[in-house]
């Protein structure tokens, strides 16, 4: 089992409910229900996660510079 860090919530988060583009830096998302992703930028290799779905109580680790949701609310925390 792997043991993540909790996120730093000095730095703020970004709480995301509707379909524009949230730009940024973050380096965590916490999908808090099921969530479609229509574009994102990030340091991610291999597959884009454009198109992508999340199910609830997913989180992803990353350097995301941007993410735009097609459904669904996340939260993006800030570096």
């Amino acid at each position: 089992m792997m043991n993540f860090a909790e996120p730093d919530y000095a730095v703020g988060g970004e709480l995301i409910t509707n379909t524009s583009a949230h730009t940024g830096r973050f380096k965590r998302i916490d999908f808090y229900e099921a969530t479609e992703v229509s574009a994102a930028s990030s340091n991610l290799t291999g597959n884009s996660i454009a198109n992508e779905t999340f199910p609830a109580n997913f989180s992803l680790y990353g350097d995301f510079t941007s993410i735009t949701l097609a459904s669904g609310a996340c939260v993006a925390y800030r570096v």
